[in-house]
């Protein structure tokens, strides 16, 4: 990996969401990047380096991707099963932040190849706490795949 700020994308179209995992985000210290785009179809255009997400210096390969389930048009699923299809991105870390709860949802998303599920917090000192033990575990002590190094 480059000595560059490794990136977090973060996929989400709830503009209340985004903005309070912004702020949750910024209050847990790391030193990572956070990108965000508000629907499944531009979460696909950023990790293929599409259109408006073409300069890889902006818009970086993410080190881990959020992804809520249910956005607009292509929906969270459909973006991990186009992560896990492409040879390159399969091995992108991604973790699936969201509201459903639905146990049919979290079979779905670890059978389709999810690394962790967890559910939205009510509040933002929830999702702090949840972003802190994310980022100490993916960010901090679990080893990032060097993307690169896979097949295009």
């Amino acid at each position: 990996m480059e000595d560059t700020v490794e990136t977090v994308l973060h996929v989400e179209d709830d503009e209340d969401d985004i903005s309070l995992l912004e702020r949750a985000f910024g209050r847990t210290g790391f030193p990572h990047r956070l990108q965000t785009v508000k629907s499944g179809d531009d979460a696909i255009a950023y990790l293929s380096g599409h259109g408006q997400y073409a300069d890889r210096q902006e818009f970086p390969l993410p080190t881990l991707l959020l992804l809520d389930i249910k956005l607009p048009r292509t929906g969270g699923f459909e973006v991990l099963a186009w992560i896990r299809n492409h040879p390159k991105l399969a091995p992108l870390r991604v973790i699936m932040l969201t509201g459903s709860a639905r146990t049919e949802d979290v079979n779905r998303a670890y059978r389709m190849g999810v690394n962790s599920y967890l559910t939205k917090p009510v509040g933002a000192s929830g999702l702090v706490d949840i972003l802190g033990a994310v980022g100490t575990h993916w960010l901090q002590h679990s080893k990032v795949p060097d993307l690169s190094a896979f097949p295009a």
